[in-house]
């Protein structure tokens, strides 16, 4: 199979408002990629707790889909919706105060109608280049694929520094997450346990079969010239008078600080974007 002909399976999640996020890491897959994408949103509604949690809606998807098929007419975008399971396990959960609840519904993963190998991406994901070579990875033999967390050897200890891995990118064997389990230990924790960055860390303490990538597929610092894909997230910077610090959190659609005070690497998609937002809240 060539590689135009390969059918790349990719995951994102979150509520109406991810739109931005999507709508950047999606113009970005396809500037690099010209395979066909399944590209699944996965999203559901729960505005009971708050009115800004309403799920991603069909003219968002309709609206992703025509931007993929014009680059290649056989990639799809589907929403699945998983209030059901959402409701049903973690509705009372202790973690959704620091990180809204879209942040754990990737945890439905292997209960879904969804292929056996997926890539999930965080919406603050910006691809750099061509994923070919993260798709063909081989994880036959485990359960997920990913990069080490930048921070994790801070705040995570000495003896996670080697393998403390990321959630913002990951490449899943669901068939293994089925086996062993995974997936449901994740929410069976997270059910009854306040825990520290939720979801990355129930992955953490349950993988048992995992492989770590190399950096250029999940960068949480600073562009490198093999750069795969760059994850926005949030970078401390540290004060002269060690160990103070603070953070800053410049997510892609902040498109002035990130030209302005990050990088020039991506100014072609951020401009893309900031036209395509414009023409999308004109239709409506």
């Amino acid at each position: 199979m060539s590689n135009l002909e390969k059918r790349i399976s990719v995951v994102y999640a979150g509520n109406e408002g991810i739109f931005d996020g999507v709508l950047i890491s999606v113009l970005s897959l396809i500037k690099h990629n010209k395979n066909p994408f399944d590209i699944y949103i996965l999203t559901m509604s729960l505005s009971e707790l708050d009115e800004r949690f309403t799920p991603i809606n069909e003219r968002q998807r309709s609206f992703l889909e025509e931007l993929c098929q014009k680059e290649n007419p056989l990639s799809r975008v589907m929403i699945i919706d998983t209030t059901n399971q959402y409701r049903a396990t973690l509705l009372e959960c202790p973690n959704g105060d620091s990180y809204t609840p879209y942040a754990l519904i990737r945890l439905f993963l292997d209960e879904l109608d969804v292929p056996s190998k997926v890539l999930y991406l965080d919406t603050d994901t910006v691809i750099a280049g061509d994923i070919s070579e993260l798709w063909d990875t081989d994880i036959s033999d485990y359960e997920l694929a990913g990069v080490l967390d930048h921070y994790g050897k801070i705040f995570m200890g000495i003896r996670c520094m080697r393998r403390y891995l990321n959630s913002g990118v990951l490449l899943l064997n669901l068939d293994k997450i089925r086996g062993s389990g995974l997936f449901k230990k994740c929410i069976a924790r997270l059910a009854r346990k306040k825990t520290f960055l939720p979801d990355q860390t129930a992955i953490n303490l349950y993988v048992k079969k995992k492989l770590i990538l190399k950096r250029k597929f999940n960068e949480q610092k600073h562009f490198r010239d093999d750069t795969v894909i760059q994850h926005f997230s949030m970078t401390i910077i540290w004060h002269p008078f060690f160990p103070f610090f603070y953070t800053k959190n410049i997510k892609p659609w902040h498109t002035d600080k990130v030209m302005g005070e990050l990088t020039h690497k991506y100014d072609d998609i951020l401009n893309d974007y900031i036209s395509l937002k414009r023409r999308f809240s004109e239709e409506i």
